[in-house]
């Protein structure tokens, strides 16, 4: 070969894996859930896992992108929200060799899993999570943490709520989330406060025996993004 072209890429062994691996969060009957999927390969076949996949450096822009796309494939879910968690590396995670995963993290109502219908997706109670392969159980630990810490002070309940939701719906999510009982008064100051909601003009919840309640959807602005209070619940 002439000394002034460079040679073709080659796989060797030590070559570094890198991968992401979604956290999918949603409320159902057992409280906070992620949804599961069977692995389809080795390593773990056959083994519940977080949906996750190799990037394709031809395909995807970035992490971001790589992770809507595994999402998507996956579960056939598009996530409203999506945000990056961290990376887990190391040379122990991964039986195929050192490896670096970018872990995301998303929320969605349970409504929107049971209307994507995927067959494989398994919802289990995060308080009730066996072993996982890989390092997921980690991965899932650091991503409950987050959305419990968040939710003291952002937007981000809002997301498992569905498109249409009263305030005290939205109330007990928060709730569910931090673990803990919320003043009416305060709570409702603090959604004022965090000014990511609007009203639906004329649409009411008539489901309750009491009057009926007032239904309000995220700020279109705020579909894809959080609010933030300066201080927390």
């Amino acid at each position: 070969m002439p000394e002034n072209l460079i040679p073709p890429p080659q796989h060797y062994p030590n070559d570094v894996i890198c991968t992401v691996d979604t956290v999918l969060l949603t409320l159902a009957d057992d409280g906070l859930c992620v949804a599961l999927l069977k692995r389809e390969r080795e390593p773990y076949k056959g083994v519940a896992a977080l949906p996750g996949g190799y990037i394709h450096a031809d395909k995807d822009l970035d992490g971001y992108g790589a992770a809507l796309r595994v999402l998507k494939t996956k579960t056939g879910i598009d996530v409203p929200y999506l945000e990056q968690l961290a990376a887990f590396t190391g040379a122990a995670r991964d039986p195929r060799g050192w490896s670096v995963s970018l872990a995301y993290y998303a929320l969605v109502p349970h409504a929107v899993i049971t209307a994507a219908g995927h067959p494989g997706v398994k919802l289990v109670g995060v308080d009730r999570l066996h072993t996982l392969p890989f390092d997921h159980g980690v991965i899932v630990a650091a991503a409950v943490e987050r959305l419990r810490s968040k939710s003291q002070y952002s937007s981000l309940p809002c997301f498992l709520v569905g498109e249409l939701f009263t305030l005290p719906q939205l109330q007990r999510v928060y709730e569910a989330l931090m673990g803990e009982a919320l003043n009416k008064v305060s709570f409702r100051r603090k959604m004022a406060e965090l000014d990511v909601l609007e009203a639906a003009e004329g649409q009411m919840d008539t489901s309750s025996p009491s009057r009926p309640a007032q239904l309000y959807r995220l700020r279109p602005e705020f579909r894809d993004r959080l609010g933030l209070l300066k201080r927390g619940l």
